[in-house]
């Protein structure tokens, strides 16, 4: 498994111990990233490998993972999986794993990509959590909110975008961009350091959300390309 480092001075992101602390710790005072730094057995590039070759993202069941002729540490990383994702449905949430071999890319012409290798922040319209946990293949990435810009921030991106809306800067305008969700990707500023999610780790993190104490952790799906391993990623 990757070890995972804190960013160096930055107190956005508590270290937990468990997963009932992971689903129990409140986003307070500024953290809105929890992790689960785990060490986990298994091999997860032998389910990788019987899996096969693919195209997209492959949802995993129980059923299909079980059926696997895999070694004793082949079985013990699928049993880690689906520890993972009976521990989230007992909790009423709604996980998948996937094998993912790439990830649809946004083609339409713009000022804002709004694919998930752009760095944004989740939203939902009550109060929310996003959980994560990368098995295999490249980690999940971070921004620190303090080395990240909102894109529409961005003054010649905002002219494009009020240039493509027809109109005046305005309250509508600030809900065109939220239609579009152009208002949650985010672009590094100079000198901005991502940091890795790390293999393993168990994460829980902050969205946008209508009363949130906390702003929401900037993330992104790891650049990727040819001859790169497929992530096994859980998501809820």
């Amino acid at each position: 498994m990757t070890p995972f480092s804190l960013p160096p001075g930055y107190a956005r992101i508590q270290r937990v111990q468990s997963f009932q602390e992971l689903v129990a710790t409140p986003f307070v005072d500024g953290v809105n990233a929890l992790c689960w730094e785990r060490p986990l057995a298994g091999d997860f590039g032998e389910v990788v490998r019987l899996l096969g070759a693919g195209e997209g993202i492959r949802p995993l069941d129980a059923a299909g993972l079980r059926a696997l002729p895999v070694s004793a540490a082949g079985g013990v990383a699928v049993d880690a999986m689906l520890a993972d994702l009976r521990l989230l449905q007992a909790h009423d949430l709604d996980p998948v794993l996937n094998c993912i071999d790439g990830y649809p890319r946004d083609e339409e012409p713009g000022p804002v990509v709004t694919d998930v290798f752009s760095f944004h922040a989740d939203s939902a319209p009550v109060e929310a959590s996003t959980y994560l946990c990368t098995y295999y293949g490249p980690a999940s990435e971070g921004l620190r909110n303090d080395e990240a810009v909102r894109r529409v921030d961005l003054p010649a991106t905002r002219a494009e975008l009020l240039k493509l809306y027809g109109g005046a800067d305005d309250a509508d305008f600030r809900i065109y961009l939220n239609e579009l969700c152009y208002d949650l990707h985010y672009a590094p500023a100079a000198g901005a350091r991502p940091f890795s999610f790390g293999l393993g780790n168990f994460w829980r993190i902050a969205v946008d959300w209508p009363g949130s104490p906390v702003p929401p952790c900037v993330h992104r799906a790891p650049a990727t390309g040819p001859g790169d391993p497929p992530r096994l990623l859980l998501i809820s």
